[in-house]
């Protein structure tokens, strides 16, 4: 791939996801969009660059864009941050909301489901502790592929393999065929949205706790300044952001601070009373 092809390409997903792609990312260029050049009719990258430019066509940028932001993703990725919520965060905010019984969760970036899905099935097994609380789980991301994915909440051995533990398996999810659906109880727990990390974030309201996990690995540090100071604009005054282990506040944003003792919790430096108990 030739270098103005490059530039174009990254500029264009860059723009309109926040995700920064390097000359040495080139290899994920290929594999990720030469499947879409062939859905085309086309036969190489070079031929879908070339189309871009000619036709300059939206759907087609939307595709790319598309294609370049889907990440993977398994139930209960590296478990410790399922395990934080459960023993620290969500007994803080059953105490602190006994009033009025509600709690809301949004996960960023949430590709197939896997990782509200498994938020929800941590909670189904809390319920008697939830019993008269509203608790909503808001799931967004920026396609529409695996949105549409998520909701039908139909996975592949493999993908219920990897990090589901059996017993939760058999309680939650029923064979069909070589694939496995999530309980419709579960699927109604959690809302999916097509959302834009980039786009004003108010809209979709106040949260107790956000988990934006392995995202802001892919931003530069301006993208990522600018989306953690809107998280925290929307998050409780105790509420609990939850980042991936590679991803930090620190020098980013200056109104989130760390948990002490919770790797990869953040809450509100000014006014947040979340802490370790």
């Amino acid at each position: 791939m030739n270098t103005q092809d490059f530039q174009m390409l990254s500029s264009l997903v860059k723009e309109r996801s926040g995700l920064i792609l390097t000359e040495d990312k080139i290899y994920l260029l290929e594999s990720r969009l030469v499947p879409l050049a062939r859905r085309r009719g086309l036969n190489t990258l070079e031929d879908l660059v070339g189309e871009l430019r000619r036709t300059n066509d939206e759907k087609l940028k939307e595709d790319i864009t598309e294609a370049m932001t889907t990440n993977e993703t398994f139930f209960f990725r590296d478990n410790k941050p399922f395990d934080i919520f459960k023993e620290n965060i969500l007994p803080h905010l059953l105490q602190a909301r006994t009033g009025k019984k509600t709690l809301r969760i949004w996960n960023a970036a949430c590709s197939t489901g896997q990782e509200p899905y498994s938020l929800a099935m941590l909670l189904k097994e809390e319920a008697a502790k939830l019993s008269g609380w509203r608790v909503e789980i808001l799931a967004t991301d920026i396609s529409n592929e695996v949105l549409e994915k998520a909701k039908a909440g139909l996975y592949s051995q493999f993908e219920v393999q990897r990090g589901l533990p059996i017993q939760l398996l058999i309680k939650y999810f029923q064979q069909m065929g070589e694939m496995w659906q999530i309980d419709s109880s579960i699927r109604a727990m959690v809302k999916f949205e097509k959302l834009n990390l980039l786009d004003n974030l108010a809209r979709v309201g106040h949260f107790d706790v956000v988990f934006c996990r392995n995202v802001l690995i892919y931003f530069d540090n301006e993208t990522k300044s600018k989306v953690l100071n809107q998280m925290q604009n929307i998050l409780a005054n105790d509420g609990a952001l939850f980042l991936g282990g590679a991803e930090t506040v620190l020098g980013i944003c200056d109104g989130l601070r760390p948990v002490s003792g919770l790797k990869g919790v953040y809450t509100p430096a000014e006014n947040g009373v979340l802490a370790a108990s």
